[in-house]
């Protein structure tokens, strides 16, 4: 009996160097807005973060840093939760 876990089809895996584990994002032209309240010992507390992107967002590999192919954002997208 195998202890190995059973392969996705459907893993990302970046084509330049053979990375699927770790990917991150850049949006460009983005407005973040961040709501603090201020606590009564003058400290603040972050309450929520908006945003809004205006520009493109690209994915990248985490490991190698390569912009990976738009076909490899989309199917990011859908896999996100």
């Amino acid at each position: 009996m195998s202890n190995r876990e059973p392969a996705i089809a459907n893993r990302l895996m970046c084509p330049f160097c053979g990375n699927n584990t770790d990917f991150f994002q850049i949006a460009e032209d983005a407005i973040i807005t961040t709501h603090f309240r201020q606590n009564a010992d003058g400290s603040f507390t972050q309450e929520e973060n908006e945003s809004q992107i205006l520009g493109q967002i690209k994915l990248f590999c985490g490991s190698c840093e390569e912009e990976l192919p738009s076909e490899f954002f989309d199917r990011f997208t859908e896999m996100v939760f």
